[in-house]
């Protein structure tokens, strides 16, 4: 009867095991067909996930489960999971009752064995004399030597007949999970429908290829898992997640773990870096027609998070707008549909545009409009110190340099101070791109030429005779930047025909003038342009009056112009103009420049 007993405790032992596993619950992830592929995916899901664990499953198959967790908690892991979108679809609760050994993490089956106890004599068979004990200390002979865990049967090499016979089981869910993976890593960009036709294979085997494996066009039962285990985990990293605003009344895919919500500031909500990562998101959501669709365009290029290089593109519903330097990139994409105005924007470190761009083309894929409403104005909380640089809680982008210029023909052709205009990595004239034709460094001016025709309202006319002193002068420019939306003018006397030291061609100017004024031009009572404003000297030993400005005259500056093919019109001008007649003159001819770096 010694048999017997022993049956009997063994069955005892593994029903006693068997309860206690039904009193553990799992989220169990998926199933594979072979040890391999287990252990495979138990690594690629412990790498983004806590608490994964594989068991061979009576089924023959091998099951990957997060876990173990009472029933309660379980299912409330279940929901979380599948809401933050880190696990399939099909995911499901497990109470453990199909589960055998387990094979990951590894050693853990080793690790959960009760250790043997020591049986009474009744247990052991009389027929079978019973092994001596070694003493203390003493080492166990061979023939009494333990005898290790047999390794793990070498898995097979998968055919190629094999390899398709497999592919072909799959259920469509898989199949487009596979088209999914190779579209996430710009390996496919078809329809995501399951049926494997032949781009799916083509982008198969441009995988294939890019990873270094047999280029076949079908999918190892390995490369498949990690192919599906690479998107999931960057996914996963990225924590993208379909997230509703119901204030925006926007839905989209956005990288969690990258970005946290950080306020409301209409038409923005602003989503800012989490843990250092340099990505920002802002939601675009406001009520409007196309003017204020073609505002927003405008406003968005004056922001730094749009930097000037790259792509841009509007039509009179919506736009998109790409920058990029070498520290940022954005992309900004919003549309007009039925009086209300949404998008996105997103912005990222340029070292990061690989990853990020997977990122873009699942925002741009999930983004829609969840209703008819749009961000309330009044949302939010204002700056308690308003700031002019700032548009709803962004950076606006600051000129380096803004001084003040004139067109000289109908060509839009103008004329302005050209010191430190070298240094610019972009040029604008009243918001427009220019480039500078030629810059005469001895005389101190440059000529912008505009990048597409412009018609101005007027053009300067030179004065060919020289101007009597002390008479009136006018100087129009733009003292306060872009405070105001008109130029300046300031009046003062004509004190000199001469620099200080008797330089020719130079004019002393009695009169107040200011750094946005430079580059301006300088007008007699008729309305003739006798000089252009020249940059205040800095950094001497001498401290000039704050009303004594200099000028480069007209007459000197015409030869030069001419020889590089921009004669200027000479002036018929006679008389005196009223205030209000020179100050329209001004407004058509004088522009802000622009200097950006």
């Amino acid at each position: 009867m010694g048999w017997l007993t022993r049956a009997i405790v063994i069955v005892v032992i593994s029903a006693s095991a068997g309860t206690a596993m039904a009193q553990s619950f799992w989220v169990q992830v998926e199933a594979q067909p072979s040890l391999r592929d287990g252990e495979a995916r138990a690594r690629a899901w412990a790498e983004t996930l806590p608490d994964v664990a594989g068991f061979a499953m009576s089924t023959g198959w091998y099951a990957v489960a997060i876990g173990p967790f009472s029933e309660t908690d379980a299912a409330q892991k279940l929901q979380l999971l599948r809401g933050e979108r880190l696990i399939p679809s099909d995911s499901y609760l497990s109470d453990g009752r199909n589960f055998r050994q387990q094979f990951w993490p590894v050693g853990a089956a080793l690790q959960q064995q009760t250790p043997t106890a020591v049986l009474p004599e009744i247990a052991a068979d009389p027929a079978t004399p019973a092994a001596p004990m070694p003493a203390p200390g003493a080492v166990a002979s061979a023939d009494t030597a333990p005898v290790a865990d047999p390794a793990p049967p070498v898995e097979p090499v998968e055919t190629l007949a094999q390899a398709r016979a497999a592919e072909a089981a799959l259920p469509r869910a898989d199949r487009e999970l596979i088209q999914t993976a190779l579209q996430w890593q710009g390996f496919y960009s078809a329809a995501i429908d399951g049926a494997f036709g032949p781009g799916t294979r083509k982008s198969i085997a441009a995988w294939q290829q890019a990873n270094g494996v047999d280029v076949t066009g079908i999918l190892a039962s390995r490369q498949r898992a990690d192919l599906i285990a690479a998107y999931q985990g960057e996914r996963a990293a990225l924590g993208l997640t379909l997230v509703e605003d119901a204030q925006a009344a926007i839905a989209v895919e956005m990288p969690m773990g990258l970005v946290t919500f950080d306020h409301y500031d209409p038409p923005f909500v602003h989503y800012t870096e989490k843990d250092g990562s340099g990505v920002r998101v802002l939601l675009i959501s406001q009520q409007g027609d196309q003017n204020s669709l073609f505002g927003l365009y405008d406003v968005m290029q004056t922001l730094e998070i749009v930097p000037f290089d790259g792509p841009r593109e509007r039509s009179r519903s919506g736009f998109t707008l790409t920058g990029q330097n070498d520290t940022i990139h954005s992309h900004t994409e919003v549309s007009l549909r039925g009086g209300l105005i949404k998008g996105f924007t997103l912005v990222y470190p340029a070292a990061d545009a690989v990853r990020m761009e997977r990122v873009l083309k699942a925002m741009q894929g999930s983004f829609k409009g969840t209703g008819d409403t749009a961000l309330d104005e009044t949302l939010g909380q204002p700056l308690a110190e308003p700031r002019a640089d700032l548009l709803a809680g962004l950076d606006v982008r600051q000129p380096a340099l803004a001084r003040s210029g004139f067109y000289i023909d109908s060509k839009g052709t103008v004329l302005t101070a050209g010191a430190d205009l070298q240094s610019c990595a972009r040029i604008t004239v009243d918001g427009t791109d220019f480039e500078m034709a030629f810059d005469d460094t001895a005389l101190g001016f440059a000529v912008l030429t505009p990048r597409d025709a412009l018609a101005p309202m007027s053009v300067a006319e030179f004065q060919t005779t020289a101007t009597r002193l002390n008479s009136s002068i006018a100087v129009a420019g733009y003292p306060y930047a872009d405070a105001l939306s008109a130029p300046v003018l300031t009046f003062g006397k004509l004190a000199d025909l001469s620099g200080l030291a008797g330089e020719p061609g130079l004019a002393r100017l009695a009169l107040g003038s200011l750094d946005g004024d430079v580059g301006g031009p300088v007008f007699d009572t008729s309305g003739a342009v006798i000089g252009m404003l020249l940059p205040r000297a800095t950094g001497g030993a001498q401290i000039l009056p704050a009303d004594l400005t200099l000028a480069v005259q007209s007459t000197a500056m015409a030869p030069a112009l001419a020889e590089k093919g921009f004669a200027p019109t000479a002036s018929q001008r006679s008389g005196t103009l009223a205030t209000e007649d020179l100050s329209l003159l001004a407004l058509g001819m004088t522009v802000q420049v622009s200097c950006w770096n």
